[in-house]
């Protein structure tokens, strides 16, 4: 063979070979993209669970607490705020995730003096329904907990494939960006003081 033919075979290879890594990269990219943007959705998923409840629970609490109204309409509002509050999980930035936490940080607070106010009622705490809800409710956010786990080692994983080499050229090219974690809510560093 010439000497001419070897290195168009040699050069046509090697342009195989960069293209047939360059489409794997990419497609593990966007599987690993898309589990993120799934797992998020589960995310979603268990703080909608947690709003839809909601409404059952201030129903119940209504009819044996309902000079509460203070109360029982801050639930409700923070409910209405933590449920308009989303986040796009393909523009996923700090301040949008940080608005998130905070207004579900609001339902949580909100439905913690809630819970609280109901030690005052021993009829309410002994109602079936009442407890039948309490229990979907923790059942609940250790779902969330859950789901916020697992959400962070998906991003984790995510974050750590597109800084790694060769993907991070990939990951430039193609517009692949870190996702941002679930992140302890300010102050929880510190152990709550407890009083008898």
């Amino acid at each position: 063979m010439k000497r001419g033919t070897i290195i168009l075979i040699s050069v046509v290879a090697l342009i195989v070979i960069l293209v047939s890594g360059a489409v794997s990269q990419y497609n593990k990219l966007v599987g690993m993209d898309e589990e993120v943007n799934s797992q998020w959705a589960n995310v979603e998923n268990q703080y909608q669970r947690r709003a839809d409840l909601i409404p059952n629970l201030v129903a119940t609490v209504k009819g044996y607490a309902s000079h509460e109204q203070e109360t029982l309409e801050g639930v409700v509002a923070a409910r209405s705020k933590a449920t308009q509050v989303t986040v796009d999980p393909e523009n996923m930035t700090p301040a949008k995730m940080q608005e998130f936490q905070a207004a579900q940080g609001e339902l949580s607070s909100a439905l913690g003096r809630l819970l609280m106010i109901t030690e005052n009622y021993p009829d309410l705490k002994a109602n079936q329904n009442f407890r039948d809800l309490q229990v979907q409710l923790e059942g609940t956010e250790n779902r969330i907990a859950n789901e916020r786990t697992q959400f962070n080692g998906m991003a984790q994983g995510f974050n750590a494939a597109i800084r790694r080499f060769p993907a991070n050229i990939f990951a430039g090219m193609f517009g692949f960006e870190k996702k941002f974690y679930f992140e302890a809510e300010a102050g929880s560093e510190k152990a709550p003081e407890v009083q008898f």
